[in-house]
């Protein structure tokens, strides 16, 4: 006999079902934000305003640590920041003057409530959590070494490798040890870390994940992004260079001290194209350049490019609009919110049953038919990652009566996978790797018509020259195939992410 599922149990297989759908679809998704805050009296509600404006990054869960002078205390929740830390009674929990916080889709490690950070530790130097943004690509080969060694993994979170590196430092202090682990760890990582003194942040040797370093009240900050920034007032200062450790602590006198500590043969930063792309904010400033500016002039390079005569460019919301707005200035078609989203659809409200999956991208854009009818449209969007849903909103907009529809993509295709925070699927999964020219792909679609933003076109967009092929300005590999570092996890083995780990009901 099959017992009933209970509630609670339904709603996290049915969540579980939809993380599958998600990871396996046609979505790009970014691993996580962070946000740290040392010396100020609010430190629990600045921290969660500052995760809300970093929800974009990651909804699968959120965490707060803070610390009072006394102890440390801790909030883990599934779900959005919104659902559980704009309660006063949530944020009464985690009294303290230094706080640090963390957003979370997940890239490595399951979907649990044990893999949710910031993780904290009881260490010989007192405690300390940590938050981590991107992957780290020695991770897992990190992860056996420890293990063989004797170590106790509680998580599938590379961040707890971390953890067991600043442990088994030799060095005497906590800045020490923790400089000494991020000098141990590749990959593509922002970290911070608290403990009862400090505030610490870190950014990768190549600075492919963002971090900036803002100050309110005289308290340093430090966040993914500069809209965490602007949400609580404070005052952006810099951002963190590629490979530096800055360490902010408390004097006795009640002080702050700051202090940058940098790698002695730095690297060329290269940032993360898809940040300009599609994942950072369009109010953010991302090495300082301005989101919105850069995916406008991806549109103005796209209608250089792959010019076509229509009668209304319509963007594929909300990540094509910004592109869509220098697409229409540049070809003088007019621009028109032909498609609407909505934004209210929810996750776990319905069962997925086939009939219900069967109504596809219609849950959350429609078309405005008023807009579309009897026209040649041009979609605008960011990206096509396997092309499915590219495939469905073509259908929508012909069922709304377009004469024509001509995709124009704001970045070029989409060849490899990435290893340093994004959520791709598997290279063979991809769209230009399952056809064997363009005409193929649009066929696929359904389009009159498809073209892609070159990769000199992005280059030209974001940094205002062409790729530099011999000494690349950003990270590309999932356009080019050029990775900045060394994938030692991926050497020699087939299934680098399997761990064997007991399953949670948390």
């Amino acid at each position: 006999m099959t017992l009933p599922q209970s509630p609670t149990a339904a709603a996290k297989n049915l969540r579980a079902t939809e993380i599958h759908d998600e990871m396996d679809g046609d979505t790009l998704h970014e691993e996580c934000g962070v946000f740290g805050i040392l010396g100020h009296e609010d430190a629990a509600t600045l921290t969660a305003l500052g995760l809300h404006a970093l929800q974009h990054r990651g909804q699968e869960a959120a965490g707060i640590v803070t610390f009072d002078g006394r102890q440390f205390y801790t909030e883990k929740r599934m779900g959005l920041v919104g659902d559980h830390y704009t309660d006063p009674a949530t944020l009464a929990k985690l009294p303290g003057f230094i706080g640090i916080g963390h957003t979370r889709y997940s890239t490595t490690g399951e979907v649990a409530l044990r893999n949710v950070q910031p993780l904290f530790a009881e260490l010989e130097v007192g405690g300390i959590a940590i938050a981590h943004n991107g992957n780290l690509t020695n991770g897992l080969t990190l992860r056996r070494q420890l293990i063989a060694d004797g170590a106790i993994c509680q998580s599938t979170s590379d961040t707890e490798v971390v953890l067991h590196l600043i442990a088994r430092s030799k060095h005497a202090g906590s800045g020490e040890r923790f400089v000494d682990a991020i000098r141990q760890v590749e990959g593509g990582y922002s970290m911070l870390a608290v403990t009862r003194t400090k505030l610490m942040a870190a950014r990768d040797p190549y600075g492919i994940r963002p971090l900036v370093m803002g100050e309110l009240d005289g308290k340093p900050i430090f966040a993914s992004e500069t809209c965490a920034l602007d949400i609580i007032g404070a005052k952006f200062v810099r951002d963190v260079e590629n490979g530096e450790v800055v360490i902010c602590e408390i004097q006795p006198d009640g002080s702050i001290s700051i202090e940058s500590r940098k790698a002695e043969a730095p690297m060329p930063e290269r940032l993360c194209l898809f940040e300009y792309v599609y994942f950072a904010r369009p109010d953010s400033v991302v090495g300082g350049r301005n989101v919105y500016v850069a995916r406008k002039n991806m549109g103005i390079n796209l209608a250089k490019e792959a010019p076509v005569e229509a009668d209304v460019v319509v963007p594929v919301p909300d990540g094509g609009t910004p592109a869509a707005i220098g697409f229409a200035q540049a070809s003088g078609i007019p621009f028109e919110l032909g498609i609407i989203r909505n934004h209210y659809v929810g996750r776990t409200f319905i069962e997925p049953t086939q009939s219900i999956r069967a109504f596809g991208v219609k849950l959350k854009h429609s078309a405005n038919r008023a807009m579309i009818e009897g026209k040649r449209v041009v979609l605008i969007d960011d990206s096509i990652v396997r092309g499915t849903t590219s495939l469905k909103i073509v259908q929508m907009i012909r069922e709304a009566g377009a004469l024509e529809v001509h995709i124009r993509v704001a970045s070029p295709m989409i060849y490899h996978p990435d290893f340093y925070g994004i959520d791709t699927p598997d290279a063979e999964k991809l769209l230009a790797n399952q056809h064997a020219d363009l005409a193929s792909m649009c066929a696929f679609i359904g389009a009159d018509s498809l073209e892609f933003l070159s990769i000199d076109g992005l280059y030209r967009a974001v940094g205002g020259e062409p790729r530099n092929p011999k000494a690349p300005q950003f990270t590309d590999h999932y356009f080019t195939g050029d990775y900045p570092t060394r994938l030692l996890d991926r050497e020699g083995t087939s299934n680098v992410r399997k761990l064997s780990v007991m399953a949670s009901n948390g």
